[in-house]
């Protein structure tokens, strides 16, 4: 099933799908950004904090051949005993701290931790100092809530270089995280807001963008209505001309007569071409309204037009069959109604070959009713079923070639549905035949 909506630089719909296209476009460069700048600022504070921990622990590894010759001493001096962690015994001296170069150590967040070249622990400083196996570089422990840094220090004896030792130098990552968390609440609002401003923004870049493309709109319908109002005189001189010449034939030269009846046929058709672009432009221009429209009898609309197209369907020997419900009321207009469903059922008898059959059939659901003008025709090919509603738009060049015919019926069948609040569709299959879908609200809802 096909459903094709014309194009309508004024439709909402048109108007929410650009918006939602520009919401999208601003979204994903504004989520971009905003994960751009959350990784780099994330990025930039691991790296001032691991500079600060190296920097920390080169100052640190100053003093670790001071603390080393301490605790070997102590340790000879059977001052430290092995039930008893070197970690608590030699970790501060009176003063409260180990006295190295480089400051005292009384952060709540830091620790400096001395080794010897076997990886045992000599001392330490500060109060976070996490109990874990020592492994040089950088490290992330306990849950991404410590951060360390472990350099190995060496002395240098007549150009031989000899490993002395080791210093982890550690820090809590609560403040970064703190600070992190609240970049992610500044980004997250301000995201929103920036979103909210660039919607309104989007709304009205929207109707600036399509106010061209409405004026050029209105202008082409214009154009159409303008240009088809002008047509229809000169028309009507030329067929009022050739009917006078056809009612004497005896002043018509032979040769005159096929060229007269090609002339009036052209004519004729022009006409149809002319009438059918005005009622589009004053469907377009939206000239009758709702208020216009009355309670009918859609089955007695469709009873009058079945009898009118049956000696047509004689002609081609096409049998017309019908199965009406009776009752069934919609508001509308009764010439408008009648040129929707003439439109269809004409064009089912035009594409139906001789000894075919088209079904006109009414079935209620809810609060509609759904009309089907089904037949045994050509039927129309898969890849162009979108496009069956298009103005001007024929399947091939046999389709092309119907006597009499605007390439407009179908598009007309779709305003018509449309002004009446309802809509149409068709199925087909090459072959087998067409079925066209009207469903019109019932006039007592």
């Amino acid at each position: 099933i096909v459903s094709n909506k014309p194009y309508n630089p004024q439709s909402r719909a048109l108007r929410w799908r650009l918006l939602l296209s520009y919401l999208t476009v601003m979204l994903t460069i504004l989520g971009a950004s905003a994960v751009g700048v959350y990784e780099f600022s994330r990025r930039s504070l691991y790296d001032q904090l691991d500079q600060r921990l190296e920097i920390l622990a080169q100052a640190a590894s100053h003093s670790l051949v001071t603390i080393r010759e301490n605790y070997y001493q102590q340790q000879a001096n059977g001052s430290v005993r092995k039930e008893v962690s070197a970690q608590v015994e030699h970790r501060l001296d009176s003063d409260g701290d180990l006295d190295i170069p480089w400051q005292s150590l009384r952060e709540p967040d830091q620790g400096v931790e001395w080794f010897d070249a076997k990886a045992q622990l000599l001392g330490n400083a500060g109060t976070l100092l996490p109990d874990l196996p020592m492994r040089p570089g950088f490290q992330t422990l306990e849950g991404d809530r410590i951060r360390a840094v472990t350099i190995a220090a060496y002395s240098y004896d007549r150009g031989y270089r000899q490993l002395e030792g080791y210093i982890r130098a550690s820090e809590t990552t609560q403040e970064m995280e703190a600070i992190l968390s609240r970049l992610r609440w500044g980004l997250g609002v301000g995201g929103i807001v920036v979103l909210g401003l660039t919607g309104l923004g989007g709304v009205w870049l929207t109707q600036q963008s399509l106010k061209p493309i409405q004026q050029s709109f209105g202008q082409l319908k214009q154009f159409t209505a303008d240009a088809s109002h002008e047509l229809r005189s000169p028309l009507t001189a030329i067929k009022t001309s050739i009917e006078v010449m056809q009612e004497y034939p005896e002043r018509i030269h032979p040769q005159d007569i096929q060229k007269l009846a090609a002339i009036a046929s052209a004519t004729n058709q022009m006409s149809h071409l002319v009438e059918d672009l005005l009622l589009l432009a004053r469907m377009d221009a939206a000239s009758v309204t709702k208020q216009e429209f009355i309670a009918l009898p859609l089955d007695e609309i469709l009873e009058d037009l079945l009898e009118l197209l049956q000696p047509q369907a004689q002609e081609k020997n096409i049998t017309l069959r019908s199965q009406l419900l009776a009752g069934m009321q919609v508001h509308g207009n009764a010439n408008q109604l009648t040129r929707l469903f003439a439109n269809l059922l004409e064009n089912a008898l035009q594409y139906t070959p001789t000894k075919g059959t088209v079904t006109l059939s009414m079935k209620q659901s809810d609060r509609f009713v759904t009309v089907f003008v089904e037949d045994t025709g050509i039927g129309v090919a898969p890849e162009h079923l979108p496009f069956v509603f298009d103005r001007f738009w024929r399947a091939d060049i046999a389709r092309s070639r119907r006597e009499g015919g605007t390439g407009l019926g179908l598009a007309i069948a779709q305003r018509l549905a449309q002004s009446h609040g309802g809509e149409i569709a068709v199925s087909s299959q090459i072959g087998i035949g067409s079925c066209f879908r009207v469903r019109l609200p019932l006039a007592n809802n």
